[in-house]
């Protein structure tokens, strides 16, 4: 398989230190593994808080001065006092004020660090105590702040703190104490001695104390941190550290609990640990490395868990091991088993080195490392004489293989010789013998072999004798090696081997070798063309921070994610910055199918869990292995219903996760519950169980994605939406009775990135392989779980969407974006029996504030590139959504859009796509095998792997309902082939829904290879009978003429007689027409019956009439939505007894748009007709009018201001006018004012069904079928039509031209293919003479700065004008095309070393009579963009495209060079 690089992008990632884990426990351990920066990367850091945070302990010191026994208080300063960052903890207890108030020590910071680094931690240490008197006049001080000095003299007016307290009858709102600016601590502690005096006032207190809790924690965290700023630069060189080597003890339940700050020297094994009451455990950072085992760590209360910090990571290497069965032990409180938890007060801090976590490629990674791949044979019987391979030493590819059985056969030799005369020179020849090639080997064939190939042991060469050679056609008598042993009469010879290396114009090394043998009897030879010295990644980023040994994964660019590979960093001395080197053999096929049963290995791994109040977690360079557990709430990392973690919780230093690595684990990656303002940066899932990156109940907000690439995400078992179709229907334990879960609508969504709340961001990721969906944004009708009730039924479907930017989906089965549906919030029961949480229906409405009486918010789809997904690259139902600068690229189905929902639910939203570019097939073939189960030929002839099926129908855009608005896309090489249809723009499948003429495009640009721009599809495979109700009705509407030529048309389906007009023109390849004229929807409801069908027919084609089925969804009605010309009349029948209620609405109606309606019923019927306006939203009805009965229908013309009807009872016709009255806005069916409606009530005596006459308006059909005329077709192309940008890319700043190349051979030429050419962009530079051409770009402009033809037919010094023109005239920092006319017939074989110049690995040597074409680069940089192609004369001409980005770095641009 292949890796592409810029369109569309692969990926490597980097996992830390995997080449570690021989070192684990086997199974049932999970490891986090740190691992250590480079030392020039050492920076200093916060370091551990020592303190002790329990009420009652020792405090901190205030300052040096504070509180002298003998000072005078009254001479202090109270402000400093009141507002420094410290704790005046204590705890009062009776109403004497001594012993309320003289708990209140204060111990100085001297004392504080001998307790906390006395070894002997259960000594005490003397307390030194503030006077009772001291504190009396503290707080005395600080009512006065709060409430003035008369009120606090009234509480306390006493002097001495021993005598009884008589309480004054005073009651204080504690509520006002709050507004005081003191130190919440402190204000804490005033409040209690209050309450204990009785002098609180009770109706508040509770509210206050809670109010002041909030204030404290926050206190707390902030305390946490100014202490950590005080310890020094890394947490292990604290001084107050006490070593510690606990030792081995699987036994041992270990507490390190307050006052004990230990620092963890070795390894050590315990049954638990728990780390609380303001203990700390730091690791010791030192070579040795450092392994922690245990069941379990719970850190609360004051703990504090250390490796390394934020800006001191950690440089050894760090290992927590948790270890146990899910079957031994009882579970802990909230946590469970095997696991490392933070719980309220705790402090996690893990800090190792944060190498670059994924990167893209930035050149194409060839299957095998090879342009046309690898290459291996092998061959046993069957194989008789002398086998041969002729390899292009410039590109490692077989180019030519055959079979000579010149042991048997006479001719065989003959034909060798002629078969070697159609090589070119220069060519590889690899040769190796089946079983005997020497008896009929003519000594005229021995000779030939000798000379072209310098052998030195063909001519002796003897009967079943191996022998193997490798060389170059027509090259010296060095250029060959060969190999040979002797025949044994035993069977057993040995094997013969020749080898040799080359390497291709792009670099790569490859090895060519050739065997030939005799094992126990049987013949063996083959060939091998491989890479050697390792393969070499180009990089787009800067990796020295990868690391040879480092493991690293790269992703799968085709349609089977399970093309994921991991391999091993080299030592790689020439490798730049952005390069690094692997070993390992690239899979010629899906390595997935090797997958057992599921779940046939452990899946009870280690999980990480932060709760609610923690005081600081930070987790940064982390490696998680093993991690998971398929129970619900046990995840490698579950930040649990743990709130605000952010500035708005109090968090000074945000929370985060950056640069973790968490792979092979069994249960999502990172699971955000209940919890907001995570940010989630640099973090890599790979190959993980269920949803990887996931937010839980639906109510989680603010949260970032930044930066973060998941890939192998596979089905788990926890929620239905986690599950495949077999566990899907094998867990039925939580639905209710009998039901059966049908998998793909209850389950199979299983997403790399599963976004449960739209108010979260996502920026720059990757989702690089699903099972089902890369970005799934789901919607919670309520909040779900634990957070149930929390905010109001369809709050989500109504939040505004946060930022979507530059994300990338690829290789995922369903969809890469998924923008849509929401999951079941009830549990089952026998009105509904599926499973809770099953997916289910919802609809992305966004509005501001949440609130849907306030206007939309539009959520905006920026930068997003979709490939090679097997289904859609995307699709999205709601409304506004938009999607700008998008690339669509080798998907099933680009893009649908589907709109929050059809007439009368939908309130008039719309979707657009602007600015994107949709590819069918691009030059990023894949290969063949695995789960890319179908492998077919594309556009171009060539083999490739498809989506789908082989016959699947690809779009580009597909239509859904509508409306939608299609502004400045460009499409590219949508082609049918036989096998299937290709077309840009298409239509859903099988649709039984509504379609609005409101659907438009504008400045479309559609390129030339594109075969077929619309299509509405045929009857037959994946169309079935192409017969629903969308399916007739399908239209959209071409502003401009982009795609049609025809400014302000409508494309419609062909046999669509409600649409088609004479003017209108057929186009039988898109089973379409174009027709001018003014479009809208008749909407009509109908009720008892419910289950008619609806026949309808325009006047003008009475014969040609539309029969729609209707949409009956759990509505009391059927209901149906015919597209319509406007100003026609039309006749309505029914296939049964006409329904009693009938309500005709003006869909998309303008003001004064109008329709002549008849509609068939008994002659004994009579009416009840109202017309009114419905306003939606509030179900108000107004402006009721009542039809009155006219004498005939000329009448009910002629009085068109009037309400009336007329009912032809001989025919049974009701005749009447429907007309808009009221302006329409925007894209809203309706009227601002509401939805105008006729309704009509009949009442039939008879139940019989009741036949009309086809065509009532006969007399006045000439009028009515005026012909629209169409407008003048375009004949000018749209400069200003198409997407922006040229190509797809991952980085939107960069501008990039686009490169065509084609040289013309001489075969060419005799087949009357005159001109060679090189486009850049739409501009085209025709070359008629023979010979050589150049054309030199800027490369930080993209001008076009010189142009140079060289005559190589006649012209004597050609090389040498070439070498000195690319030499003196082709200034630095030049791109440079190459393309050649039946130019290299004078050069002949010569070489052209000045070619290195310009990007080539190697001197050229031209081909006689062949093609050459070349995208070079002449500078001190060599881009990964150069490609050249150098074509035989027996070969197809050398074609080459590319997208060559500007103004790169390497190029050493000015700051005020001129854009392209």
């Amino acid at each position: 398989m292949s890796r592409t690089a810029s369109s569309p992008a692969a990926m490597a990632s980097r996992s830390p230190s995997l080449q570690a884990a021989e070192r684990r426990p086997k199974k049932k351990t999970s490891d986090v593994r740190l691992s250590a920066p480079n030392p020039r990367a050492l920076v200093l850091a916060h370091l551990l808080l020592l303190l002790s945070r329990c009420p009652g302990s020792q405090a901190t010191s205030l300052n040096k001065n504070s509180l002298n026994p003998n000072s005078s208080l009254w001479d202090m300063d109270y402000e400093g006092l009141f507002h420094i960052k410290k704790i005046l903890p204590g705890t009062p207890g009776s109403y004497k004020l001594s012993s309320l108030l003289r708990s209140n020590a204060l111990v100085s910071h001297e004392e504080r660090r001998r307790l906390v680094t006395n070894q002997n931690l259960t000594q005490k240490s003397k307390e030194e105590q503030l006077s009772c008197d001291m504190l009396l006049k503290l707080y005395r001080y600080v009512f006065m702040d709060a409430f003035g000095p008369k009120l606090a003299w009234s509480i306390f007016r006493f002097h001495n703190c021993d005598k009884e307290v008589n309480p004054p009858k005073i009651q204080i709102n504690p509520l006002k104490l709050l507004q005081s600016k003191l130190k919440p601590l402190l204000l804490y502690r005033v409040l209690k001695v209050l309450r204990d005096m009785g002098v609180l006032a009770e109706v508040q207190q509770s509210k206050a104390f809670s109010l002041l809790k909030k204030q404290m924690l926050k206190t707390r965290r902030m305390l946490f941190k100014f202490e950590v700023k005080q310890s020094g630069p890394c947490p292990e060189r604290a001084p107050h550290l006490t070593p510690w080597r606990p030792g081995h003890d699987s036994s041992r339940s270990v507490v390190i609990g307050r006052g004990e700050a230990l620092r963890l020297e070795s390894s050590a094994t315990f049954h638990s640990l728990r780390i609380q009451d303001g203990g700390a455990l730091v690791f010791a950072d030192q070579q040795q490395p450092i392994a922690l085992r245990a069941r379990y760590i719970l850190i609360q209360d004051g703990g504090a868990l250390h490796i390394g910090s934020q800006r001191c990571p950690y440089h050894s290497r760090a290992t927590i091991s948790l270890y146990g069965k899910a079957t031994e032990e009882p579970e802990v409180e909230n946590y469970g088993k095997k696991f490392l938890g933070v719980d309220r007060g705790g402090t996690l801090e893990l800090h190792g080195r944060k190498p670059r976590s994924w990167t893209l490629l930035d050149q194409t990674l060839y299957a095998g490392g090879l342009p046309y791949g690898s290459y291996q044979s092998e061959k046993r019987w069957s194989s008789r004489g002398l086998n041969i391979r002729i390899i292009d030493a410039d590109t490692a590819r077989v180019v030519a293989a055959g079979r000579f059985d010149t042991h048997l056969l006479a001719d065989e030799s003959r034909r060798l010789r002629e078969f070697l005369a159609t090589q070119a020179p220069g060519k590889v020849v690899a040769a190796a013998v089946g079983d005997s090639a020497a008896k009929s080997l003519t000594l005229e064939t021995r000779l030939l072999l000798k000379e072209l190939l310098h052998s030195k042991h063909i001519l002796h060469l003897g009967y079943r004798q191996p022998w193997a050679l490798v060389g170059i056609l027509g090259g010296g008598r060095f250029s060959t090696t060969e190999d040979r042993k002797p025949y044994q009469g035993n069977g057993t010879t040995g094997i013969a081997i020749a080898g040799r290396d080359f390497q291709t114009y792009e670099g790569i090394n490859f090895r060519v070798t050739a065997f030939s043998g005799w094992v126990k009897g049987i013949p063996h030879n083959g060939f091998r063309v491989e890479v050697s010295k390792g393969i070499i990644l180009n990089l787009v980023d800067e990796v020295t921070s990868w690391l040879p040994g480092d493991r690293i994964v790269i992703a799968s660019t085709d349609y089977s994610m399970h093309q994921a590979e991991e391999f091993n960093l080299l030592p790689c001395p020439e490798c730049k910055s952005n390069q690094v080197k692997i070993d390992g053999e690239m899979e010629e096929s899906c390595y997935g199918q090797n997958q057992c049963q599921f779940f046939s290995y452990d899946t009870f791994g280690g999980q990480i869990k932060i709760q609610r109040n923690f005081t600081s977690v930070h987790m940064a360079g982390v490696e998680l292995k093993n991690m998971g557990q398929q129970i619900l709430g046990s995840y490698p990392v579950h930040f649990h219903l743990s709130g605000d973690v952010d500035e708005k919780g109090g968090y000074e230093s945000p929370t985060y996760l950056d640069n973790l690595a968490i792979h092979h684990c069994f249960s999502r990656c990172v699971a955000i519950h209940g919890t907001h303002g995570l940010l989630v940066k640099d973090t890599i899932g790979y190959d993980t169980l269920g949803h990887c990156f996931f937010l839980e109940d639906g109510l989680e907000q603010r949260n970032t994605f930044y930066h973060n690439l998941g890939l192998l995400t596979k089905p788990g078992t926890i929620l239905p939406s986690d599950r495949n179709e077999a566990t899907c229907l094998a867990m039925r334990s939580n639905v209710y009775g009998n039901y059966v879960p049908i998998p793909s609508t209850d389950c199979m969504a299983v997403s790399t990135f599963w976004i449960a709340n739209p108010n979260n961001n996502l920026i720059e990721n990757a989702a690089a392989g699903a099972q089902d969906v890369g970005i799934w944004y789901i919607f919670h009708r309520v909040p779900t779980g634990q957070s149930e009730g929390q905010y109001p039924e369809a709050q989500a479907e109504f939040t505004p969407l946060g930022i979507f930017y530059n994300n990338r989906v690829h290789s995922n089965f369903k969809a890469g974006l998924f923008i849509g549906k929401g999951v079941k919030t009830t549990k089952a029961s026998a009105e509904n029996p599926r499973e809770y949480l099953t997916v289910d229906n919802a609809r992305f409405r966004p509005h501001q504030d949440a609130d849907p009486v306030k206007p939309r918010v539009p959520a905006l789809i920026d930068g997003l590139i979709t490939f090679k997904n097997n289904d859609h690259g995307a699709w999205a139902r709601g409304g506004d959504i938009i999607f700008r600068n998008c690339g669509f690229s080798d998907n099933g189905i680009g893009l649908t859009l589907a709109s929050d929902g059809t007439f009368p639910t939908d309130e008039g939203s719309s979707l657009e796509v602007a600015h994107s570019i949709f590819v069918g097939e691009s030059n990023n073939i894949g290969s063949q095998g695995g789960q890319n189960s179908y492998w077919g030929r594309g556009a171009n002839g060539e083999y490739r792997t498809l989506p789908r099926n082989k016959t699947f129908p690809i779009r580009g855009f597909q239509i859904y309902d509508g409306p939608v608005r299609l502004v400045k896309c460009t499409f590219r090489k949508f082609t049918p082939t036989v096998d299937r249809y290709s077309s840009a723009i298409g239509f859903f499948m099988k649709n039984s829904w509504q379609i609005s003429p409101q659907n438009n495009v504008s400045q479309i640009r559609m390129e030339r290879s594109v075969g077929l721009k619309v299509f509405f599809g045929r009857s037959g495979q994946w169309f079935g009978d192409n017969d629903n109700d969308g399916d007739k009705v399908s239209i959209f509407h071409d502003l401009d003429g982009s795609v049609t030529g025809y400014p302000d048309t409508f494309i419609g389906r062909a046999d669509n007689y409600l649409l088609r007009h004479p003017g209108c023109l057929t186009v039988p390849r898109w089973n379409g027409m174009i027709c001018s004229g003014k479009y809208a929807q008749l909407y009509i409801q109908a009720r008892r019956p419910e289950n008619l069908t609806l026949s309808i027919a325009r006047a003008t084609y009475h014969s040609h009439p539309l029969r729609l089925q209707g949409v009956n969804r759990g509505v009391p009605y059927q209901q149906y939505q015919p597209v319509v010309m406007l100003e026609q009349a039309y006749t309505i029948h029914w296939d049964g007894r006409a329904p009693e209620d009938v309500i005709l609405y003006p869909i998309n109606f303008n003001r004064g748009d109008w329709l002549h309606v008849a509609l068939c019923y008994p002659k004994e019927a009579v009416f009840t007709i109202v017309a009114d306006i419905y306003q939606r939203q509030t179900g108000r009805v107004h402006s009721v009018k009542h039809y009155l009965a006219a004498p005939s229908w000329p009448s009910v013309l002629n009085r068109m201001g009037e309400w009336l009807f007329y009912f032809d009872s001989a025919l049974g016709y009701l005749f009447i006018v429907l007309q808009a009255h009221e302006a329409r806005k925007g894209h809203s069916y309706c009227s601002q004012q509401g939805c105008e409606r006729i309704k009509i009530v009949t009442h039939m005596s008879s139940k019989d069904s009741w036949s009309c006459a086809l065509n009532p308006f006969l007399e006045n059909n000439r009028r009515l079928a005026t012909q629209h005329s169409m407008s003048q077709r375009l004949t000018v192309p749209c400069s200003q039509c198409g997407a922006p940008q040229v190509a797809i890319t991952s980085k939107p700043s960069t501008k990039y031209v686009r490169i065509q190349i084609q040289s013309v051979s001489r075969a060419d030429i005799q087949n009357h293919l005159k001109s060679a050419f090189i486009k850049i962009n739409d501009e085209i530079f025709l070359f008629n003479s023979r010979g050589i051409f150049f054309l030199v770009l800027d490369s930080c402009s993209g001008a076009v700065v010189s142009r140079r033809h060289f005559d190589t037919v006649s012209a004597i010094n050609a090389a040498s004008a070439i070498t000195d023109y690319v030499q003196t005239s082709i200034e630095e920092s030049s791109v440079v095309l190459v393309c050649s006319k039946d130019g290299s017939e004078m050069m002949g074989t010569s070489e052209m070393s000045v070619f290195t110049r310009l990007g080539s690995a190697k001197p050229i040597v031209f081909h006689k009579k062949g093609s050459f074409a070349m995208l070079g680069y002449k500078g001190q940089a060599r881009p990964s963009w150069i490609k050249i192609l150098n074509q035989a004369a027996n070969q197809k001409a050398a074609f080459l495209q590319h997208y060559v980005p500007l103004m790169l770095r390497e190029y050493k641009c000015s700051a005020n060079s001129a854009e392209f």
